[in-house]
């Protein structure tokens, strides 16, 4: 998708569509451009002001000695520049809030639009890609509003003003002026062109940049455990060099083409001069006309220049544009999909409930095949049902589709094939909130957000103080935060940087509790935990399991004995099923895993191969 692409691929002019889009974010804020625009109008009509009162005091005043209206002239001037600065004011202040405004409205809605987007989403997406999007790229739109639209409007209204005026007082010196019109024309547009293609290659940079740094922070010690800071430095190098490279280019075209343009300026003074000098000498036209054109003139240019620097900031709005919007046009979650009879339906709000997967197919990989190829199935015709305050375990080598199970329950990913029930309800006819407002999860990998030990176990709302207490006291997680400076009003660091990993993971129960979930969902929440711990856990989870459905996910079997059903999954099929004992004395594959993680190293497979070898091997 377009999304996904590299975002030195994106190359878009003008585009209408595009346009349209971003101007509909400043109806809100109508009176911002009205006000804008006439401050621009007035500050435009007023730099007229100048050039003609000088034509008046050089034609009519000095012939006269009429110092009073010299006197006069210069304080009409003075009143014009004092207004022209209050406009020119008005219009920055203007044009700044308006831009920030929007920019404001779109960086909350496109970051409330990542929040709904599925998970496959970001499986494919660099994070530092999206932070590029609600960044960079919000700030190209920011710089369109407050120097680009309106303030190109402003130049346009200038420039035709101050042409009429010239084409009034005198139209043959007007020509005259304007004769390398067409030269600044070319060169504008060939500035125009190589300046998009400079400033496209930066945001690709710049995308890149961001990409690799917040892989890199995010895997920092992986990086300094394996010595790789030095490979690390040199490949950043590599990204940051390339980015000063175009960054140079673009100014390499700016340094020759303001130049350019001062060039052609100083041509059409020269031409003036030339076309007005012969004229004055024949009496003809006056010294306060060619006076005022030389003003004029260079007034005239002017926009005529800035315009072709607006033109570049649509140009980055128009690329940056492209990216936001196919964001927040790429699909979100589904909250719930209509699948005929049973539809818009829903679960009791109490209790326990049953969890039913009936001969569900899964695949990770959503590109078309070939005709006859099969997809790498993770899960093939899996079927079970955990029965209502009943205990679910699943087993396996990794790989095998244990948490993949898992997230199809909770809808981070939808079957390919079959369907899931909750209750005799298909979970996709069910709004998504209401699915895991239900489901009570404690995953493996542990997060915890920057913020207070209260607000991290009190993940969903409507929880009291009092409740998260109970919830910590429940998993002794209470042990900890005692120890905590603030205690649940303690900061925690990034990720919970500043815990063990059984600290965190001892919340992460905390939090699940404080849910009150009618579906417990354990996905090897035990394993980072020391024995110690696990027994203080596995004591409060008998009392958190009572009345509750519970699929437990484990590598270590110690925390599943007592389970009411165990699935053993390989290659992403159920192979065993049944309790600990059935499985143990079947002697299958959980018997020869079991038997090795108890100690039991000398027993041996049918073919004499040690069982330390691949306990997940085929007999």
């Amino acid at each position: 998708m377009a999304g996904d692409q590299d975002d030195d691929a994106i190359a878009k002019g003008y585009d209408g569509r595009l346009m349209r889009r971003m101007l509909r974010y400043t109806r809100p804020y109508r009176g911002l451009v009205a006000g804008a625009l006439a401050c621009l109008a007035i500050e435009g009509a007023l730099q007229l002001a100048g050039p003609l009162l000088t034509r008046r005091v050089i034609d009519v005043a000095l012939p006269a000695r009429d110092t009073a209206m010299v006197t006069t002239a210069a304080l009409l001037f003075a009143l014009a520049l004092a207004l022209q600065y209050g406009a020119a004011f008005g219009e920055t202040v203007l044009t700044g809030l308006l831009g920030q405004r929007v920019m404001q409205d779109l960086r909350t809605e496109l970051f409330t639009h990542l929040q709904r987007l599925p998970i496959a989403y970001f499986d494919r997406t660099p994070v530092g890609r999206l932070v590029t999007r609600v960044t960079s790229d919000i700030e190209a739109l920011n710089e369109l509003f407050t120097s680009g639209v309106v303030a190109g409007l402003g130049d346009l209204f200038t420039l035709l003003a101050i042409g009429a005026v010239m084409l009034g007082t005198d139209w043959r010196l007007a020509l005259a002026s304007f004769a390398v019109i067409p030269f600044v024309l070319g060169v504008s547009w060939l500035f125009r062109v190589k300046v998009r293609e400079a400033y496209r290659d930066i945001r690709g940079r710049i995308a890149r940049i961001n990409a690799f740094v917040q892989e890199r922070v995010g895997g920092i010690r992986l990086v300094q455990l394996f010595g790789r800071g030095a490979r690390e430095h040199a490949r950043f190098d590599a990204l940051n060099r390339d980015h000063l490279d175009v960054h140079l280019k673009s100014i390499t075209i700016y340094a020759l083409y303001f130049p350019v343009i001062e060039v052609l300026t100083t041509v059409a003074l020269a031409l003036l001069l030339v076309s007005g000098a012969s004229r004055v000498l024949g009496h003809t036209l006056t010294v306060g006309t060619v006076a005022a054109f030389l003003q004029l003139l260079r007034r005239f240019f002017q926009p005529l220049q800035d315009l072709s620097d607006k033109y570049n900031t649509l140009q980055q709005a128009m690329a940056a544009s492209e990216r936001v919007f196919t964001l927040l046009d790429t699909p979100a979650g589904e909250s719930a999909r209509d699948l005929g009879a049973g539809a818009a339906a829903d679960v009791a709000a109490t209790g326990p409930v049953s969890v039913t997967f009936e001969d569900v197919w899964f695949t990770y990989d959503a590109r078309p095949l070939a005709q006859g190829a099969e997809p790498a199935w993770v899960l093939r015709g899996v079927s079970f049902t955990a029965r209502p305050g009943a205990t679910l375990a699943l087993v396996g080598h990794t790989g095998a589709g244990k948490s993949t199970i898992v997230s199809l329950l909770l809808r981070f990913y939808e079957p390919t094939r079959g369907r899931i029930l909750l209750d005799g309800v298909d979970v996709r006819t069910l709004p998504v909130e209401r699915l895991r407002e239900r489901i009570g999860f404690v995953q493996q990998d542990i997060f915890l957000f920057a913020g207070d030990v209260a607000s991290n176990i009190r993940l969903a709302s409507g929880i009291s103080d009092e409740a998260v207490r109970r919830a910590a006291e429940r998993v002794g997680a209470d042990r900890i935060v005692s120890r905590l400076p603030g205690g649940y009003g303690h900061e925690l660091g990034e990720r919970g940087a500043t815990l063990s990993v059984g600290e965190r993971q001892l919340l992460s129960f905390a939090r699940a509790v404080a849910a009150d979930p009618a579906l417990l969902v354990l996905d090897e929440a035990t394993s980072a935990v020391d024995s110690e711990a696990e027994a203080a856990i596995q004591a409060a989870l008998g009392t958190l399991m009572e009345g509750r459905t519970t699929i437990a996910i484990a590598h270590r079997l110690s925390t599943i004995l007592a389970a009411d059903e165990i699935l053993v999954l390989h290659h992403g099929r159920v192979v065993e099923r049944g309790t600990h004992a059935t499985l143990v004395a079947r002697g299958g594959l959980y018997a020869r895993l079991y038997r090795l993680q108890v100690g039991d190293f000398a027993e041996v497979a049918t073919d004499g191969r040690p069982l330390l070898a691949d306990p997940w091997a085929a007999p």
